[in-house]
């Protein structure tokens, strides 16, 4: 800061001398200072801003403070301001200081009334709406359905009504009340009936918590070490990993009745699921553009792509059965995995139609995810190399060699994938197409 001389250029303050003072031309800033008030001046920019200023030395060091637009005081109010600076600087107390106390203060006090109106259900909303566009489809789903209100009407099927969200119980409470103890019960309440649903609403709910804290105007609001006591971490529901998957065996009858579902759309997905390891979301996103039936190629929109691939995709072979397979679905939009009554056209939930299929079976039990688990633990007997299964799962790399060096191109990609669905219908006994210039040819009859 350069040290004004405020002996020099000081006048006793009027309102037309306060009103005709203006920087010189040939200067950024001029000071006009006033007689009638120690430390009380007015600076003038060229740009015509002019604002009341207060100066004093404390300590040995200049100290200096803005009072504010001199169209928003009269002389007696800046004076006033002025000499309230004043008697702090007697005591040695600069009035930036002063100004960060009250301000500080005030920041308080806006906190106390914020934490007094704001509800979880405003910040979950902003949470949601802040960050969905960095998110996928059923992340950003799971968050809206988390409040969803009870007793709607529900989208699907008429006559029926929605049950209340996971966290519907909470979203009415002022931040100001949600407790520790609160949290704990609420936990404890809704794992009698969805312990699952519970332990994962529990983790995005500290999620969205989080980034409140990191929001300026939530600064102060919540205390998550207060929250997140022992109590209620004690109360959310340890789930075990699930280790449904299919077996060698099994393969034979898990083909022979899901093949036999009569929704063609149903039954290719669900071999697709085991035939590609993806997640049940990243095919029923699956669009026809993301197929290349000329290069055998399937785009796939990825929540981890490794390094080098192009942010939030993969390219995995399109193997010969999966191409017959999907070749032949009916193109009703843009979803290859479509159905002409869903709100959104694609498939979101069919495992009501699998669950028959299964049971005849006999594998109850098997989930959609379980059929990614089993392209991975079947990929064992044909002795893949762990990279490339992880490349066409989409499974982040974990060495160092695989994260900055292994990016394998999709030729390598389709010896093994080839490998394997070769030998999973050789056990399933079923024939084996292949495609050849873009045609699908069967080498021998499909049974």
């Amino acid at each position: 800061m350069a040290k004004v001389d405020t002996n020099t250029n000081k006048v006793n303050f009027t309102a037309d001398r306060v009103r005709s003072f203006k920087c010189a031309d040939d200067k950024k800033e001029s000071f006009l200072w006033d007689s009638g008030c120690t430390g009380l001046g007015i600076r003038a920019y060229s740009s015509g801003k002019k604002t009341y200023i207060f100066q004093a030395s404390i300590n040995g060091k200049t100290k200096r403070a803005v009072i504010g637009p001199v169209d928003s005081f009269d002389i007696n109010e800046a004076r006033d301001k002025a000499n309230e600076y004043q008697k702090n600087a007697k005591n040695f107390i600069s009035p930036t200081k002063v100004k960060r106390e009250k301000a500080a203060i005030e920041l308080a006090e806006e906190q106390e009334e914020l934490r007094g109106t704001i509800k979880l259900k405003q910040v979950w909303l902003e949470y949601i709406e802040s960050n969905k566009g960095r998110w996928g489809e059923k992340h950003h789903k799971d968050h809206i359905k988390a409040i969803q209100e009870p007793n709607q009407p529900w989208a699907r099927g008429k006559g029926r009504l929605t049950k209340a969200g996971c966290l519907y119980p909470l979203i009415s409470l002022k931040l100001k009340d949600l407790s520790a103890k609160k949290i704990e019960a609420w936990l404890k309440k809704e794992n009698a009936t969805r312990a699952g649903v519970a332990a994962q609403t529990y983790r995005l709910l500290f999620a969205c918590l989080n980034w409140c804290t990191e929001q300026e105007k939530y600064t102060g609001l919540i205390d998550i070490a207060k929250l997140k006591t022992k109590d209620v971490k004690s109360a959310v529901t340890k789930l075990k990993s699930r280790t449904d998957t299919l077996q060698k065996e099994q393969l034979p009858a898990f083909f022979k009745y899901v093949r036999q579902i009569q929704n063609p759309v149903i039954s290719a997905y669900v071999q697709t699921l085991l035939l590609t390891g993806a997640r049940r979301n990243e095919l029923t996103g699956l669009k026809w553009s993301e197929l290349d039936f000329q290069w055998n190629s399937i785009t796939i929109r990825d929540k981890a792509t490794s390094k080098g691939a192009e942010a939030g995709y993969r390219v995995i072979p399109l193997t010969p059965y999966v191409a017959s397979l999907l070749i032949n679905l009916p193109r009703r939009n843009e979803w290859v995995f479509s159905t002409p009554t869903g709100a959104t056209g694609k498939l979101t939930d069919p495992r009501k139609s699998l669950e028959p299929a299964f049971q005849a079976a006999g594998i109850e039990g098997l989930t959609l995810h379980g059929l990614r688990r089993s392209f991975s633990n079947l990929s064992e007997w044909v002795e893949i190399p762990t990279g490339v299964v992880a490349q066409i799962m989409g499974h982040k790399p974990s060495a160092t060699a695989e994260k900055h060096y292994k990016q394998r191109p999709l030729d390598l990609l389709r010896k093994w994938h080839t490998t394997l669905e070769a030998w999973i219908l050789e056990q399933a006994d079923i024939a084996i197409p292949e495609f050849k210039d873009g045609h699908l040819t069967l080498i021998k009859g499909i049974k």
